[in-house]
């Protein structure tokens, strides 16, 4: 019986994939993401010196790239300066993670009730690696109000929300988080000694909600508290902020309460469980 021989490629007539295409097309998409990221979190455009710089590669490198990603749709070109900028395409693509999360629709009308008790901005954010993320916001109707860009990003240490979600994770991983990250300064009031940190997480879970005392953005006091899942892990943190003028610590005594509160009702308006006492 002549044993049966599947052809190779060679025998085919087709020659075999070079095996370093693949790792090219992956560092070309890498390197594509990491233009996109650049330009998000820029306020403005950037120049292509200033992207190649940024994405540390080289500026032909970085002028093929944009040029597939305008071609896309994902960032385009615009201004005496050429200044690029982030495309119509990355919102799209952005916006469809916030229709399928369905816990920020759910979550939108207790936040628009808070900023109608507290009269100043709420603020739900996410977390995303070391970072706090905003992804949805009610705006209060004072002149003057704080008002953050969705999808910037808020050190853990450092933010209303971010310490609400510091608070709310297991002891092993913000331990693990701070010898990473450690506790850089921001502005004068930012903690940046990890006993003091350990202190203010023991206050927070014990309150129920963290208060950011100027420690992001001076002039800026922020009140907030997290919301769970049905396994009690934190889904993310609605948050109260406002100007230092209007926020006095009688009134972050009294918002305190009332954002946790809220919490609690999103947690369980999601099937979610509120942990135990840590």
């Amino acid at each position: 019986m002549t044993p049966l021989v599947r052809p190779t490629a060679a025998r085919r007539g087709r020659t075999p994939a070079h095996p370093g295409a693949a790792t090219a097309q992956v560092q070309s998409l890498t390197r594509g993401l990491a233009i996109l990221q650049c330009l998000a979190r820029t306020e403005g455009g950037l120049t292509l010196t200033d992207i190649a710089h940024r994405v540390q590669l080289p500026p032909s490198t970085t002028h093929r790239l944009l040029s597939t990603l305008e071609k896309t749709g994902y960032v385009f070109q615009a201004g005496d300066l050429g200044l690029w900028y982030v495309g119509i395409e990355a919102f799209t693509v952005g916006s469809s993670f916030l229709a399928n999360r369905d816990f920020v629709a759910q979550s939108h009308a207790f936040m628009r009730r808070l900023m109608e008790q507290a009269g100043e901005t709420t603020n739900l954010a996410i977390l995303d690696g070391t970072e706090a993320v905003f992804i949805d916001q009610v705006q209060c109707r004072e002149t003057m109000r704080t008002i953050v860009k969705l999808g910037s990003r808020v050190p853990l240490h450092a933010s209303g929300v971010g310490k609400a979600i510091f608070a709310s994770l297991p002891d092993d991983r913000i331990d693990a988080m701070l010898k990473i990250r450690g506790l850089p300064r921001i502005t004068e009031n930012t903690i940046t000694s990890p006993e003091t940190m350990w202190a203010s997480i023991r206050v927070i879970r014990q309150r129920g909600w963290s208060f950011d005392d100027e420690e992001h953005l001076p002039g800026t006091r922020c009140v907030a508290a997290p919301f769970y899942d049905e396994h009690a892990e934190p889904l993310g943190a609605i948050s109260v902020a406002g100007p230092l003028s209007r926020l006095s610590d009688e009134r972050i005594r009294q918002l305190g309460p009332l954002v946790s509160h809220t919490a609690e009702e999103i947690t369980r308006r999601l099937g979610g469980q509120w942990p135990h006492p840590h």
